[in-house]
């Protein structure tokens, strides 16, 4: 399995990181610096409700055994590209600035992250349904009045009501 994402993802995973420096950021919790790491690093990005899909499409077919297979989404970009789509969603994103903060930075970085994942449709015949922003789209949205009618609720990743 390579990178998924989406609602609930833990915050030591940079694209959950960076939505909860927002969320803080428009609340007034922290000053308008979302710290970070390497930026240059490149993800194919999947989005994680889309996992349980492909392995259910998986289970439906003939398995080999021993077979492996790559599983992933189809969309790459740096992880730079998943900040500033974070970013723009914000309304303070005018006050954002982006800093690299020393200690974010991995002494060894996997900073090509892409599968091949054509065994995998080959036997199964999945292909991809979700927009390749919806995972940050909903790691934004999940989580405050944004679309659910203006109830407060909590932040998945700060539980601060917004």
């Amino acid at each position: 399995m390579f990178t998924h994402t989406g609602p609930r993802r833990g915050d030591v995973f940079a694209e959950s990181t960076f939505a909860k420096q927002i969320a803080m950021i428009e609340h007034n919790h922290i000053p308008p610096v979302v710290k970070v790491g390497n930026l240059q690093s490149l993800r194919t990005v999947a989005d994680v409700r889309g996992r349980r899909a492909r392995l259910l499409h998986a289970g439906h077919r003939q398995s080999t055994a021993g077979a492996y297979y790559n599983i992933g989404g189809t969309h790459s970009c740096t992880v730079k590209d998943i900040l500033d789509t974070l970013i723009s969603f914000s309304p303070c994103k005018a006050d954002i600035r982006v800093e690299v903060d020393p200690d974010r930075l991995r002494p060894i970085d996997a900073d090509l992250q892409v599968p091949n994942i054509a065994k995998f449709q080959t036997h199964t015949g999945w292909k991809p349904r979700s927009p390749t922003t919806r995972p940050c789209v909903t790691c934004w949205t999940i989580g405050g009045s944004r679309g659910n009618g203006g109830g407060p609720l909590p932040h998945p990743l700060t539980g601060i009501h917004t």
